[in-house]
């Protein structure tokens, strides 16, 4: 049964844009375009189900996500959550200043970055002890710089660049369940001493 799911929702309440900044949060709303319970989100991020299902609640609470089933795992209920969007946009009408609200922009999406980041690190080293187990474990990894002229070059870019990985991810999404599951992470941040080409 499909659910419905807005594709961009605007926040406009403080309680919920202080949730989304939450790195952690964050990451969990990004597992919900698809319905899930909490120990298949808490797999997904390498964190326990006790800490999703905590902030889960916590996200359910400010209206961010929604209860849309339950399902039976051996003895027990599951519950399914569904994020209400797939992407958010605070509000210019917060009532902070302007300055302030770039500042949150800027810091929960560097706080997310550190996260991945730091998720990365840790499933590169799982990963690293199954190779020399001869396993055989597929990667790529691609860097590149750019240099934007503004900051309308640079949301364009982005939104772009979002858009053709979404497209390339759902041309290669299988339609049969139990296929390798591979993590596709995008990064755009100012290179640091990156003013000369």
């Amino acid at each position: 049964m499909a659910h419905e799911q807005l594709e961009t929702y605007v926040v406009e309440k403080p309680e919920q844009a202080m949730a989304l900044l939450n790195p952690l949060r964050a990451e969990i709303l990004s597992r919900l375009a698809e319905p899930a319970s909490a120990a298949e989100v808490a797999r997904g991020i390498n964190e326990i189900p006790q800490r999703v299902n905590y902030h889960l609640k916590a996200l359910e609470k400010v209206g961010l996500v929604r209860r849309v089933g339950s399902r039976q795992v051996r003895n027990l209920v599951e519950v399914l959550y569904l994020a209400i969007a797939r992407t958010y946009v605070l509000s210019e009408g917060l009532n902070w200043g302007n300055d302030t609200v770039q500042q949150m922009k800027d810091q929960g999406s560097l706080s997310h970055l550190v996260q991945t980041a730091e998720r990365i690190k840790r499933d590169a080293m799982l990963l690293l002890e199954r190779s020399d187990q001869e396993v055989e474990v597929p990667s790529a990894s691609l860097n590149a710089s750019i240099q934007l002229a503004s900051a309308e070059q640079r949301s364009a870019f982005v939104e772009e660049y979002v858009q053709l990985v979404n497209q390339l991810v759902a041309k290669y999404q299988p339609k049969e369940k139990g296929q390798e599951t591979y993590q596709v992470v995008l990064a755009v941040y100012p290179k640091q001493g990156g003013d000369e080409a």
